[in-house]
């Protein structure tokens, strides 16, 4: 199974436990298979480094460099409009577009609320871990 995470489900995940959590774990014992763009690649870099900062004891390279040898890069054209609320977020359905995924997980409510858009479900990750994992 192919999945993109939202940038706050993959920090969550490293940073913290829960099902964020389980789905990396979920990823790294080949369970299902990530999915990313070079725009959420950037993301995930930009917001790790922050929380990298916040939290020293853990060690962020390691899950980045897995990140760029196994997930599957797909490159990404913006969307033709603006689909979420927050402009920012586009970049997971242009990545599911591009790469033919139908499935995101996010925490993010904007990102949810368009859940469908072009049959791509968007899933929250307690929702993903019950259903999938």
């Amino acid at each position: 199974m192919k999945v993109i995470l939202d940038t706050n489900v993959f920090i969550s995940g490293v940073f913290y436990g829960g099902p964020p959590n389980q789905i990396l774990n979920a990823w790294r014992d080949g369970k299902i298979q990530l999915v990313i763009s070079h725009e959420i690649l950037r993301e995930y870099l930009r917001v790790g480094e922050i929380f990298a900062d916040k939290f020293p004891s853990i060690e962020l390279q390691p899950i980045l460099d897995l990140v760029t040898i196994e997930a599957e890069l797909h490159v990404a054209e913006d969307l033709s409009e603006q689909v979420c609320s927050d402009p920012d977020d586009d970049k997971f359905l242009a990545c599911a577009i591009a790469s033919g995924n139908k499935l995101i997980v996010s925490g993010d409510k904007h990102l949810v609320k368009v859940s469908g858009f072009q049959g791509i479900e968007i899933l929250k990750p307690h929702e993903f871990v019950k259903r999938y994992l």
